[in-house]
């Protein structure tokens, strides 16, 4: 069962994607960036096989490849198939699951290195709302609003987050964080997401049964943050770049979340580089300085760093390797005057 992690002290870490296609090259610039907590990059630039979705695609019963968008043939018998996942989903068994060159090089090339300097270490997996209404049956329906595949999708990706964290803990690091991405969480409830919190919750709870270690969620838009800290996920990434003012309305629910353990990555760094060419270093801290005083009335400032990480906003895209590589040192830049006080 997924757990609350040991303080992250308000280091700095990346989200999802790089713009790079040498798998080397990309981990050499997050160990230089972020020795402490490394995370596995996503290479959607080298294979559409890496772009979010598609990643963690090949083991959903029934998939195919129809105009360039990924389908399920829902008339179609696939109980063979699907009783292989509800069985390994019981077991345990993320054998089969794990992550392959074609899908995840980047998570491949990071732990064949030398982690053990490493407080912690991350990846990141689709969510089950994003990826089920990225997904669609042959009507064009997302199979997420298909409640049998609405809870397979749930527990074959439970299967996917155990096989990253194996891959993460089999280096020896002393933890791990496996991050669902979800940008659909932005939608939820409303007329273009209109799935139950309930099925949002159940999914959760089945990928957060076969974690060891944490589990966070990161939605890069605004949400109803008080339903995603009831969940109690070990970290909450999120665009404060864009978004940490309606964050900030939860001040209070925010302060008893990280009272309770939980983490908040305040991504204020620019992913976008036409947007990251628009700030410099001071600004970016003076924005985290002015989230330290907003959460000043709720929580002691020493433990909303101790609680905290610093990322950029997303993955980072719209860059070349060059100028991701200043994103992500700016990250980390931000982070030393964040735990120093600035």
């Amino acid at each position: 069962m997924a757990q609350f992690l040991t303080p992250t002290n308000g280091f700095a870490t990346g989200v999802g994607g790089l713009p790079h296609t040498d798998p080397k090259r990309a981990v050499d610039d997050v160990l230089a960036a972020f020795p402490e907590v490394p995370y596995a990059p996503g290479l959607p630039n080298r294979a559409p096989t890496e772009q979010i979705v598609w990643n963690d695609a090949a083991t959903l019963p029934g998939l195919e490849v129809v105009e360039g968008r990924l389908v399920v043939d829902r008339e179609a018998d696939h109980a063979e198939a699907q009783e292989r996942v509800y069985l390994d989903f019981v077991e345990g068994n993320a054998a089969g699951y794990g992550p392959a060159p074609e899908n995840y090089a980047g998570l491949l090339e990071l732990v064949s290195r030398d982690l053990s300097s490493a407080l912690l270490v991350k990846a990141q997996v689709t969510g089950p709302v994003t990826f089920g209404m990225q997904v669609v049956d042959r009507e064009k329906r997302p199979i997420l609003y298909d409640e049998a595949y609405a809870d397979l999708l749930a527990k074959m990706l439970a299967l996917r987050a155990r096989a990253a964290e194996a891959a993460l803990r089999a280096t020896g690091v002393p933890e791990t964080l496996v991050v669902l991405n979800e940008p659909y969480w932005a939608s939820l409830g409303s007329t273009v997401v209109p799935v139950s919190e309930e099925t949002v919750r159940l999914a959760f709870e089945d990928i957060a049964s076969l974690v060891e270690g944490g589990l966070g969620i990161h939605c890069c838009s605004n949400t109803d943050w008080t339903f995603v800290m009831d969940l109690d996920p070990a970290v909450i990434s999120l665009d404060a770049h864009e978004t940490a003012t309606e964050f900030l309305l939860y001040a209070a629910d925010a302060a008893a979340y990280l009272e309770r353990g939980g983490i908040v990555a305040w991504g204020v760094v620019p992913a976008d580089a036409r947007l990251f060419a628009l700030e410099d270093e001071a600004a970016l801290v003076a924005r985290m300085a002015a989230v330290r005083g907003a959460m000043a009335e709720y929580v002691d400032p020493e433990l909303l760093v101790r609680q905290s990480l610093i990322t950029p906003s997303c993955g980072i895209r719209f860059a070349n390797d060059e100028e991701a590589a200043r994103i992500q040192q700016a990250t980390a830049a931000v982070a030393r005057a964040w735990r120093e006080g600035a």
